[in-house]
């Protein structure tokens, strides 16, 4: 009797991807290693292991793929081989050969086999025959080397390292599953919140009995005695009751915090899940811009929830993308500046405070603060006097600003100030986090990443301000300090704190959240100052009265209030109150804001107004009238020529506002037609965009060098490539 297939898939697929980050895991470390032959048994076993199991499915063409990469890997065991680039690189390519068919399985569709020339580049480098370049890699799955991460499967033992077996029983669980529980585990945390209450009324009623006993104590009455021993009678029971009660709560206490913590730990994974696979993607970053870079790892063990994981790994990809690519200098640039002609990239993380800190930094360039200055200024995000009152840590968070970027060129992979806002908004919008940004020029860049362990439950101060309660999470709050009024400092019309050595702006949140004035009023003389830690940012909010602390449920808003932007959600008290939670990111924000207002809108109106005319220069008459289609759909005035000399002619002729050439032309290249312009009066600062075939990192430099703007490849070339990067350039 034959097995039902479709009942095993599922496990397959699953147990055959975690294989397949373990080999990727191994491959990277062969690349470093060659000799390293527990790695290279490591990988040879995966191998094997996806082979047979496919077999077990009668997934032919997965076994088959399997078998030749298990060949190519008893080669490299036997010594037959060795292993070199292009080897790795063909490794490589299995294996992405072998997650694609695994996602075609996956989603129940047939598996599209692979051509019989790779077959046969995998026999001959197992024969020690192959001198044929290695195939074209893999288009990226899932985004793989973009801004998009997919994780890889966080369910079950995970990467687990290469050959590790577990020293513990596992089983696979729904994820849908483990949310219902923890979903479960809320609500009881939600009710024992109710049942303090509970206990309290019931004190209550305890000490109101007590005092009608000793009321009738006092009164002349016939049945003075037996109506005092009801009394007496009665408050012994309720105190008795209060007792057993609060018995009761404290072993529900106990129970709902040993449920917590252990349904909680069922969601927590380690990051590891996610660091390893960032090994890929670092690994493409570094050889597409043809840079050298050592990629380290520290912390993986350290445990957080999954939803959180699942969440963070696209902003990780971002960042290490702009280590990679704005931070790690090209090896000769290093050698040049006396650096190591390998850059160092180091990924970690730990505990502190209740919290998951994450550590990515860089020993490249630096972010250049000069830079910075220039582009604000040029971009008119602010004007000179604002920018120079802005303290370095100020400049740098412009970095987060949507559109912003310090890039000297736009290519089909950055430039363009998209990607570092939505890390910003992901980690302390989404995820209740912080960011902080630390570079010296020349020496390296540090971003530090302050998580919450969890975002089931949060740990909430609960405040008053002006008669009115709310939720404060506490992973925002670094301290709490109560000082006189006369402590306080005046800085132009503000206040301000000198904590230690750090001067602390102070705003009432009554003033930022626009509340009445508190009846009564304070009478106290000393001010109790919530500080609000956003990463490298301290903001000192004043309130009224700090109530109590607690773990919460945090809801989420219901529609009609999504627009309050000081509010990121409620929660419900004991008594069934509701009660809103600052969002204190943006509150800090805002605090800043009203200390130094940013000009964002052009001071011309009728300038920005004006139609701009740009110039198009390609020997390619269809690349001229795709280009000039979509500019004049989006208003613009737009002028073509039919190569480099042309252009020449026609920009001496007229002052275009913005440029668009080709590299290769007859007459005049692009190169040269840019260094022309470049030399002209009137295009001393206009810019410039090539739209180019030659896609290397020299081709890229050269570009910069002779003085363009923007840098795009046609083989990557879309509309909103091109009309990202002129809006970005000329509005």
């Amino acid at each position: 009797m034959g097995f039902d297939k479709a009942k095993f898939l599922v496990r397959f697929v699953s147990e055959a991807r975690e294989h397949i980050i373990s080999l990727r895991e191994g491959l990277l470390a062969l690349e470093k290693n060659p000799d390293d032959t527990d790695a290279l048994n490591s990988v040879f076993r995966m191998a094997h292991t996806i082979k047979g199991a496919s077999k077990m499915m009668k997934l032919t063409p997965i076994s088959s793929v399997s078998h030749k990469l298990e060949d190519l890997m008893d080669a490299l065991r036997q010594g037959k081989i060795r292993l070199g680039q292009d080897l790795s690189d063909l490794l490589f390519k299995g294996v992405a050969e072998i997650e694609r068919m695994l996602d075609e399985t996956d989603a129940g569709k047939e598996i599209t086999e692979i051509s019989t020339e790779f077959f046969e580049k995998l026999e001959a480098a197992a024969k020690g025959e192959s001198d044929a370049p290695t195939p074209p890699p893999t288009p990226p799955r899932n985004g793989e080397g973009s801004l998009v991460f997919t994780p890889p499967s966080l369910s079950g033992k995970g990467a687990g390292g290469l050959g590790q077996s577990a020293s513990f029983e596992t089983i696979r669980l729904r994820s849908d599953k483990l949310d219902e529980l923890i979903k479960l585990m809320g609500e009881i945390i939600s009710g024992n919140s109710r049942i303090k209450q509970r206990l309290s009324d019931i004190k209550k009623i305890e000490r109101l009995a007590k005092r009608h006993a000793e009321l009738i104590s006092d009164v002349e009455h016939a049945e003075k005695e037996e109506i005092l021993q009801t009394a007496r009678a009665l408050h012994l029971a309720i105190k008795k009751l209060t007792a057993d009660f609060k018995e009761d709560v404290n072993i529900q206490g106990l129970l709902s915090g040993e449920l917590q913590d252990k349904s909680l730990k069922m969601r927590m994974i380690p990051l590891s899940m996610i660091f390893d696979a960032f090994r890929m993607a670092l690994r493409d970053f570094s050889t597409s811009s043809g840079k050298k870079v050592d990629f380290i790892i520290q912390g993986g063990e350290t445990e957080l929830d999954k939803k959180i994981i699942e969440k963070i790994g696209d902003s990780l990809v971002h960042l290490i993308r702009n280590c990679v690519d704005h931070g790690i200098e090209m090896p000769q640039d290093r050698i040049n500046v006396g650096k190591p002609p390998v850059g160092k990239v180091v990924l970690s993380a730990g505990y502190e405070g209740g919290n998951v800190v994450i550590e990515l930094s860089d020993d490249g360039a630096g972010i250049p603060v000069k830079k910075l200055k220039e582009k604000a200024l040029k971009k008119k995000i602010s004007d000179e006097i604002s920018i120079a009152a802005m303290s370095d840590a100020d400049i740098i968070n412009m970095i987060f600003m949507p559109g912003f970027s310090s890039s000297d060129i736009i290519t089909d992979v950055s430039g363009r100030g998209v990607g570092m806002d939505v890390v910003r908004k992901n980690i302390i919008e989404d995820l209740k986090g912080s960011i902080r940004i630390t570079t010296k020029e020349g020496e390296g860049t540090g971003f530090y990443i302050r998580l919450p362990l969890t975002m089931a439950i949060i740990h909430v101060l609960f405040v008053r301000v002006s008669d009115t309660t709310f939720a404060v999470p506490a992973h925002f709050i670094s301290e709490i300090v109560r000082v006189p009024e006369d402590k306080l400092i005046q800085i132009m019309d503000k206040k301000a704190l000198r904590l230690r050595e750090q001067i602390v702006p102070i705003l009432s949140l009554k003033d930022i959240l626009k509340l009445p004035q508190p009846t009564p009023p304070v009478s106290d003389n000393n001010l109790l100052i919530l500080i609000g830690a956003l990463g490298n940012e301290k903001i000192g909010m004043m309130i009224d009265e700090l109530l109590s602390e607690e773990d919460v449920v945090i809801k989420s808003l219901p529609a009609l209030m999504k627009n309050i932007q000081a509010v990121s959600g409620v929660v419900i008290s004991g008594k069934n109150e509701l009660f809103n939670v600052l969002h204190i990111p943006k509150i800090i924000e805002t605090a800043k804001e009203s200390t130094a207002r940013i000009n964002i809108q052009p001071e011309n109106t009728e300038e920005s107004e004006k139609q701009i005319r740009i110039l198009i220069a390609d020997d390619s008459a269809t690349t001229r009238e795709i280009e000039k289609s979509i500019l004049e759909s989006y208003g613009y005035w737009v002028d073509i020529a039919a190569d480099g000399m042309e252009g020449l002619e026609m920009a001496k002729s007229f002052n275009y506002d913005l440029v668009i050439t080709d590299a290769e032309m007859p007459r005049l290249d692009g190169f040269s037609l840019i260094q022309q312009l470049r030399n002209e009066q009137g295009y001393a600062h206009t810019p410039i965009i090539l739209v180019t075939s030659l896609d290397k990192e020299e081709d890229k430099k050269r570009g910069i060098a002779a003085g363009a703007n923007a840098y795009i490849v046609k083989g990557t070339f879309d509309q909103s490539a091109l009309m990202d990067s002129v809006q970005d350039l000329v509005g």
